[in-house]
């Protein structure tokens, strides 16, 4: 059985009506008459031959039977809306302002390389870029979207992979390998120059894991105690490829100083991966259009990562 056409505009007036409890506040909303609102709920309740409201001269209430109508419809009249909303929004450039949340390292490996061009393809987009090393609140902090490694586990949130899975990279120079020899085993860490990494918001050097490649999943940790300790990861980064020494590393970030032969790769059999780099958003039901537009360009980015 198919619902009768003619009577869609009534109820979408009706769902109105009875969301407010009153035919003024739902007349002021869709910018209409409150008599003309009135003669529409009547020839609703004309044709279902039922009486949907209680009507006195200082409140209304829903029937028995208007509450069931109302549960009913207003659910698919929402979703019909934010159809059409979302739809609307497709055929419109994004514009507005986006605020990025989002570590150091992941704004220089995934937003920094690509910045003109999406902002040449979304010229109505403005960006603001909150560099913040730690887990940070977005909501709190009026970010739009954060970028971080690992899902959010916040069930209020979404979280889209916009990297492939990566390991973390142990790299040095060429020469510093040829000063010091090659590490064929964690163990072997000790008698190297290991730079460390102290995080900015908790104060702890960043230790490294490392996983047995026979099978079993016995993990290994090593504190690096090496001649520097940074809070930078550039600068470390630098130190790497003068020689200093050795430093761990996100395998993604230091693609074209492997390929060019600036770093060598050690014990790489001893780094598994694990999730990548994610982008989180509050849900909503009706997500802007500015940001699904910054999703799906860093969805396009992610098939370079490999």
């Amino acid at each position: 059985m198919s619902i009768n056409p003619s009577l869609l505009p009534a109820l979408a007036w009706f769902v109105h009506i009875a969301r407010h409890r009153s035919f003024t506040k739902a007349a002021i909303e869709m910018e209409m008459s409150r008599a003309a609102l009135s003669q529409h709920l009547k020839g609703l309740e004309q044709q279902l031959n039922v009486r949907l409201l209680h009507r006195t001269t200082r409140d209304m209430s829903l029937t028995e039977e208007g509450q069931r109508l109302y549960d009913a419809v207003a659910p698919a009249l929402k979703m019909i809306d934010l159809a059409v909303t979302e739809l609307g929004e497709a055929q419109s450039s994004p514009t507005g302002l986006i605020r990025v949340n989002a570590s150091r390292i992941a704004a220089r490996t995934l937003l920094e390389p690509h910045l003109g061009e999406f902002l040449a393809r979304f010229p109505g987009l403005r960006l603001e870029m909150v560099l913040n090393d730690g887990f940070a609140n977005i909501i709190a902090d009026g970010a739009d979207v954060g970028i971080r490694l690992g899902e959010s586990l916040d069930e209020h949130m979404v979280a889209v992979p916009i990297t492939p899975p990566i390991e973390m990279a142990i790299v040095g120079s060429p020469d510093y390998f040829t000063r010091h020899g090659i590490p064929q085993s964690p163990a072997e860490l000790n008698q190297h120059d290991c730079l460390a990494y102290r995080f900015t918001s908790s104060g702890t050097l960043d230790r490294w894991s490392f996983t047995a490649p026979d099978g079993d999943g016995h993990t290994q940790v090593f504190e690096p105690r090496g001649s520097v300790v940074f809070n930078d990861d550039e600068s470390m980064l630098k130190a790497a490829i003068q020689g200093v020494g050795l430093v761990k590393y996100l395998d993604i970030c230091v693609r074209e100083q492997l390929a060019s032969g600036e770093l060598v790769r050690v014990l790489q059999p001893w780094c598994p991966s694990f999730p990548g780099f994610y982008l989180y958003a509050p849900t909503r039901a009706q997500m802007p259009a500015k940001v699904r537009a910054l999703i799906d360009f860093l969805l396009e980015k992610r098939s370079l990562l490999g």
